[in-house]
Parts: structure tokens; C-alpha cells; sequence
């Protein structure tokens, strides 16, 4: 009886675990010629410290990293939230980029979401 309890709690665990970080919004502010300020709200079902949204990242349209964002603890009881990160350096001329965001322990999500620049 004992098995059968598990693995039911394991079967139904399973989605929670298989979900990527939803980025919900990305609003961007110029802060200087070519440095850009990022707040980022991210969706995801956070159980702890084994399984967490754990950064995002601002690439360019070719996928090269411009600047990352990590996130050091889990957000169980704060969902969505919103991270910022400031002075991100972004090649005069570009009008869009991609922000990515990641889990531990499934790593960076395979989609990104497109942002034009201001």
C-alpha cells in the first residue's frame, strides 16, 4: 500500500517538475546611450531549493549573452515575481533582443521571449 502511495505522489508530482519559467512581462528602460535597465516577472512553480527558477538572460538576436541575472533562492510563496537588473550594454543599433529564463534543475528554457528595445 505504502508503493502504491508513492508513486501516485510521484505521477502527480511530475508535471510541476517538467514546467519551464513562464516569463510573464519584460519591461525595459534606457538608462544611458547603449545601457539598458531589465525587470523581468517570471512564473513558475518553485517546491524549493531542489527546483527553482534560478536566473534569465538578455541575448542578442543571434543568441550571444549580453548580460545574466541569477536568482539565489527559490520563490515558492512569491509567484509571479519581478527581478530587475540594470546596466545592460546593448550595441548601438539593435532594436530587439531575447530574454531567456532558466530552472534548476532542467537549465535554460528552450524558447526565449522577444523584446523590442525603447
Amino acid at each position: 500500500m505504502k508503493h502504491l502511495i508513492l508513486a501516485a505522489l510521484l505521477v502527480a508530482a511530475t508535471p510541476a517538475l517538467s514546467e519551464e519559467p513562464v516569463i510573464e512581462d519584460v519591461t525595459v528602460t534606457r538608462t544611458g546611450t547603449d545601457t539598458y535597465r531589465f525587470a523581468v516577472t517570471i512564473r513558475h512553480p518553485d517546491t524549493g531549493w531542489d527546483h527553482y527558477a534560478d536566473g534569465w538572460r538578455v541575448l542578442n538576436m543571434e543568441g550571444e549573452e549580453l548580460r545574466m541575472r541569477v536568482l539565489f533562492h527559490p520563490h515558492v510563496n512569491e509567484q509571479p515575481f519581478t527581478r530587475s537588473l540594470d546596466g545592460v550594454v546593448i550595441p548601438r543599433g539593435t532594436v530587439q533582443v531575447q530574454v531567456q529564463a532558466r530552472d534548476l534543475p532542467a537549465g535554460w528554457n528552450s524558447g526565449t521571449t522577444i523584446v523590442d528595445l525603447p
